[in-house]
């Protein structure tokens, strides 16, 4: 991979560059994975799922009880 790298006076790494196209698949990457801890993370606490089309029922119930229009 092509990087190059911002040093100190002694020669110390503090940065490193990338080419943008590296950099933006880098950050693709992180956010895919993220992605996926926090879907692993929701099916570890097993609870009951509701299927989409019936929480939204439920929703505009909920809310025709409170006196609000849909």
């Amino acid at each position: 991979m092509e990087r190059f790298y911002i040093t100190d006076t002694k020669g110390n790494k503090l940065s490193v560059v990338l080419p943008i196209k590296k950099y933006s698949k880098l950050l693709k990457n992180a956010e895919e994975l993220e992605d996926i801890r926090q879907y692993d993370a929701v099916k570890a606490r097993k609870e009951k799922s509701t299927p989409f089309n019936e929480f939204v029922k439920q929703h505009k119930q909920r809310k025709k009880i409170n006196g609000k229009t849909v």
